[in-house]
């Protein structure tokens, strides 16, 4: 029965610090967005505008329930919920420090991948159970995007498991610092096993890697419907997309996905790529920077620390660059992406044969 409470327990915090994130994230997107475009964004309600988005959710949970007259009730209700879920659910196999993780699964990997896909479920379910062509349009956009940019995303992260040779996430953090049992090469030459630190990270266990990660990390935003690939809830042209008809909590479920959907989709690019909670600081010689700054709480502040610097860098790209057509946003799929993602995995094959077994 103990075990119970303890996963209610990891369940209820893991929301509540969910909860706390996507506050603070949105009031930070408004400040660099007032910020880029030379203004000061929020500043009425609370210090500096700090209680805005907290003013927000209050009066999305004041509004009433409305759905369309010629909407499907069961899908239209059940669409944010299982957006939501697909996402939060993620986070069940993500390893947030040493022996910390609300589950130890040798598939974790594979479960995160497969999980977050279920999102594109969802969306679909919304913009055809709000019987509104916008929303539908939107719905279809979001969907063919979700699944053409989930195949670079993919194959980028299949190269850094065919270099680590395992989809355990917590297994993956280990073998890139100084906790490993395994022999870690510097861009294939320079043994770092006892020195730890960035060097020891899996973008620098291979060029390739480096290439591999920048390819992730545009899927990720397009995974995310985040500018320059926001097409699918594209204004201009769709309203509000496949939320058009959504006000009040259902819309704060989707606006709650989306923004944990970024921290999910940098954290899965900071253990696969970044190390994880390992720190970045090196062993020098007497000074073992690696050795004091590795531990539980450590590890929470490393994941913390790089996810958000990831998420900040996606915050700054939306108010910074144009949003992509439909025909260049597939292209990029589908014509560099990919193959170059297909020619990354290719590499960490020969790598790991010739470089780190020969």
């Amino acid at each position: 029965m103990s075990f119970y409470v303890i996963y209610v327990l990891v369940a209820v915090l893991l929301f509540a610090f969910l909860a706390g994130f996507t506050l603070f994230a949105v009031y930070a997107e408004r400040k660099v967005a007032g910020f880029v475009q030379d203004r000061l964004g929020p500043m009425e309600t609370g210090k500096f505008g700090s209680l805005q988005t907290i003013a927000d959710i209050l009066k999305l949970l004041q509004k009433e329930f409305i759905s369309p007259a010629n909407a499907d009730k069961i899908l239209f209700a059940a669409a944010p919920v299982v957006v939501f879920v697909a996402v939060y659910l993620g986070f069940a196999a993500m390893p947030w420090a040493p022996d910390v993780a609300p589950a130890a699964l040798n598939l974790g990997l594979f479960y995160v991948i497969a999980i977050i896909s279920v999102e594109a479920v969802g969306v679909l379910m919304a913009g055809w159970g709000s019987n509104n062509k916008f929303a539908l349009l939107g719905s279809l956009r979001s969907v063919a995007q979700i699944i053409s940019y989930e195949i670079p995303a993919g194959l980028a992260l299949i190269a850094a498991v065919m270099i680590t040779q395992t989809l355990d996430m917590q297994e993956l953090t280990v073998n890139q610092g100084i906790l490993t049992n395994e022999r870690l090469l510097f861009l294939g030459f320079w043994d770092v096993s006892e020195i730890g630190g960035f060097f020891a990270w899996n973008i620098f266990q291979a060029p390739h890697l480096i290439l591999a990660y920048v390819i992730y990390f545009i899927a990720s935003l397009a995974e995310c419907n985040r500018a320059p690939f926001d097409i699918p809830e594209a204004e201009s042209e769709l309203v509000s997309g496949y939320h058009t008809e959504y006000g009040g909590l259902r819309f704060a479920f989707f606006f709650l996905a989306e923004y944990c959907l970024m921290f999910l989709v940098s954290m899965i690019g900071v253990v696969l790529f970044l190390g994880g909670w390992n720190s970045p600081l090196p062993n020098i010689g007497a000074w073992k920077l690696a050795t004091w700054t590795t531990g539980m709480a450590w590890g929470i502040f490393w994941v913390l620390a790089k996810t958000l610097l990831i998420v900040g860098i996606q915050i700054l790209i939306r108010w910074t660059l144009p949003r992509l057509r439909v025909d260049q946003l597939m292209s990029l799929s589908w014509k560099v992406l990919t193959p170059l993602a297909f020619l990354c995995m290719v590499i960490s094959g020969i790598w790991r044969i010739m470089v780190m077994v020969g």
